[in-house]
């Protein structure tokens, strides 16, 4: 009985071994490279796979799945001769397992190792002060150069991150000061724009204020002009019209008389003002005689103006 229970016991361990090395369960998005007798024999996409015991073996198995990888800081040397610590991260999927077993020995070192020469490469192509400007440029020129590297490997670089980029510490400095001038300087730049826009609105406004003042004057002057002469206008009018009608009512019945009167009221009464000065006058024998003077001044006024005949 002893006996039997050991050889089952063997049997089942056997049976078990065969049976873990012949059933092969692979899981998705995944590859695993066969080999027979140590040559290239099939590659087991997802899936169970039974192989010949003893006779395959799994050699390679690989990720079909986009993976990150860090590519490890080195020190670039800009075109301006400046020393820059640039890392990255990078980006690839393998798309054929049989060339990433068989094409390098190790891919992703070998991936990791162009990354580095190739960035090395590009930024020493430009200027410290474009490096940081130029990341998607550089990121763009390693990707193009690792994809035509490691297509023969099977591996596809999807893309490129640069991460960090550090100057030097004194390089930092210069450059924060730099930074500061020209902030400095903008700012300078634009408030002398400012106050040059504000003297420029202040004369102007100076200028428009002068120009309506002087046309108010001027417009002023106009209306005082025609006020002036439409005054003068009036009082003409005015006088014309008096005389005109003084003209008419000396015409009528009794006007001459009154004339007479209102003349020799006026005479008198200016007579006695110039009496009543204090300053002393020479005047004709023939003031005193109002008759005579009355009859001069009628005189005047039944004066008719003389017409003129034209000549034959």
């Amino acid at each position: 009985m002893g006996g039997e229970l050991l050889a089952t016991l063997v049997f089942a361990l056997l049976a078990f071994i065969i049976l873990s090395k012949t059933a092969v369960v692979v899981p998705q998005q995944s590859a695993y490279v066969v080999e027979r007798l140590g040559k290239y024999s099939s590659t087991l996409n997802a899936g169970l796979h039974i192989l010949i015991p003893f006779l395959d073996v799994i050699r390679y198995k690989h990720t079909l799945k986009e993976t990150a990888m860090d590519v490890p800081e080195q020190i670039c040397i800009t075109k301006d001769n400046v020393q820059v610590g640039v890392d990255g991260v990078l980006y690839l999927k393998v798309l054929d397992a049989e060339r990433a077993s068989y094409g390098i020995h190790d891919y992703r070192f070998a991936i990791a190792q162009l990354a580095q020469t190739t960035l090395r490469s590009e930024i020493g192509k430009i200027d410290l002060d474009r490096t940081f400007e130029e990341r998607t440029n550089i990121n763009i020129s390693v990707v193009n150069e690792l994809d035509k590297a490691s297509a023969p490997w099977g591996v596809k670089v999807m893309r490129y991150e640069i991460r960090n980029i550090n100057p030097p510490s004194d390089v930092v400095n210069a450059m924060e000061k730099q930074m500061r001038a020209e902030r400095e300087k903008r700012a300078v730049v634009l408030s002398s724009e400012g106050q040059r826009d504000a003297a420029i609105n202040e004369a102007e406004g100076d200028k428009q204020q002068v120009i309506k003042a002087s046309e108010a004057r001027k417009q002023q002057q106009i209306n005082e002009a025609e006020g002036q002469a439409a005054a003068i206008l009036a009082i003409a009018n005015a006088t014309a019209e008096g005389i005109q009608r003084v003209a008419q009512a000396i015409q009528l019945p009794g006007g001459f008389e009154a004339v007479q009167l209102r003349v020799a009221e006026q005479y008198i009464g200016e007579f006695g003002e110039l009496a009543k000065a204090s300053n002393t006058l020479v005047l004709p024998a023939s003031v005193s005689d109002v008759g005579s003077m009355i009859a001069l001044a009628m005189n005047v006024i039944n004066q008719k103006p003389v017409s003129k005949t034209p000549a034959a």
